[in-house]
């Protein structure tokens, strides 16, 4: 028998809702460890490692990918899910899971996709997230998708809060193994996505710095960041060091990560306390997210994101490189879509069967799986003649 030591908020494993296919319990393992070893061993994972954030893969081996974002998120994510016990192992499967579905190029790529698909149903990467993990992946005899835990496909489902307007998709499989898509989800699920901006601040600014379109000075003037700078610049010891504008970096990120997890766990025991949720239903039917930052700093929060837009991701370089990523995603949608033939074995297949609706969507399908280095080798593959099929 698993043990569990958690608080009665937490998602508790007598009150599991199961899966949509049956399956034995394993003796040594909870449903929420198997899910995150299931995330972890599924292709859709290991395609994350060739999947950027802000710059495409061949742009430098030390800049954040979506494997390393997730699995930032995810150490963030357990330890503040170990401070609230909650079920840390729910948790980390969610924050490995929460990027599965994002496309080649980033933002650049779903903004694409989402354009090529307005008329069918659009796209998005939150649902491109369930679509994998309940049908795309194909690893069993028994069934399509990686059959995850109720619990589990509940918090990749309402990543962003409650869903009042579902994607055609969700709301199908909603019909199928309904999700509660109109009340919060978990604590733990909300421990991963707040996790989840916690890591992105910090690695983007991490990263912009490293590629030199932010300097120092640009974020001296910022809430929690140039705190951080100053109390890093003021604990420099090593004066001499060729490297220590590197440590100085190193350490205004890492202190500015542990100034937004302290604040959000500090604030969510506040929240508790004062809800004094019995349940992990309480949780989720709350008239407001229980896990959350303090007022102060979610305004914080905002003025580091509308920093970062306005200088890192509107930058003259990220810009051209999202325009060619927009325009190659495109083209191959394009090109695969008015020719089948051009897919591969089994995608061909597939879509040939299907009507045109859902040829879209297997495209769509097709390109998201895509890592940034495959998406371009298939975009010359392509559209230029010296380059063999």
């Amino acid at each position: 028998m698993i043990s569990q030591d958690v608080a009665p908020y937490a998602v508790r494993l007598e009150q599991a809702r199961g899966r949509l296919y049956p399956e034995p319990e394993a003796p040594t393992r909870s449903p929420w460890q198997r899910d995150r070893d299931r995330v972890l061993h599924s292709a859709g994972f290991r395609t994350l490692q060739y999947k950027t954030q802000v710059f495409i893969n061949h742009e430098g081996d030390f800049f954040r990918t979506r494997l390393t974002h997730s699995l930032e998120v995810a150490q963030i994510a357990r330890s503040v899910a170990r401070q609230l016990r909650l079920d840390e192992d729910l948790t980390e499967a969610l924050a490995l899971a929460h990027d599965l579905g994002h496309t080649p190029f980033g933002h650049a790529g779903e903004d694409a996709l989402k354009l090529c698909m307005k008329d069918w149903g659009g796209f998005d990467h939150n649902t491109q997230s369930i679509r994998l993990v309940t049908l795309l992946e194909a690893r069993y005899h028994d069934f399509d998708g990686l059959n995850l835990t109720w619990e589990t496909l509940e918090g990749l489902a309402k990543h962003n809060g409650p869903v009042k307007r579902p994607t055609p998709y969700l709301a199908e499989y909603d019909s199928r193994h309904h999700l509660d898509l109109t009340s919060f989800a978990s604590a733990e699920a909300q421990v991963a996505a707040m996790s989840d901006d916690i890591a992105y601040h910090g690695h983007d600014l991490d990263d912009g710095l490293r590629a030199g379109l932010l300097q120092m000075e640009d974020v001296e003037n910022l809430p929690i960041v140039g705190e951080a700078l100053a109390r890093a610049r003021l604990g420099a010891k090593v004066t001499e060091s060729f490297d220590r504008e590197r440590r100085i970096r190193n350490e205004t990120i890492r202190r500015v990560i542990n100034v937004l997890a302290t604040d959000l766990t500090q604030q969510t025991c506040a929240n508790i306390a004062a809800l004094n949720p019995q349940s992990a239903d309480d949780i989720r039917n709350a008239p407001f997210a229980v896990v959350a930052f303090s007022e102060e700093m979610a305004q914080a929060n905002k003025e580091i994101r509308k920093f970062l837009y306005a200088r890192m991701y509107r930058h003259w370089r990220v810009n051209r490189m999202t325009r060619k990523a927009r325009l190659a995603t495109t083209e191959i949608f394009g090109i695969l879509t008015e020719d089948l033939s051009l897919l591969p074995d089994g995608w061909r297949e597939r879509a040939k069967k299907a009507d045109e609706a859902m040829q879209k969507r297997i495209v769509a399908d097709y390109i998201a799986g895509m890592t940034d280095r495959f998406a371009m080798d298939e975009h010359r593959r392509l559209t230029e003649l010296s380059v063999l099929g």
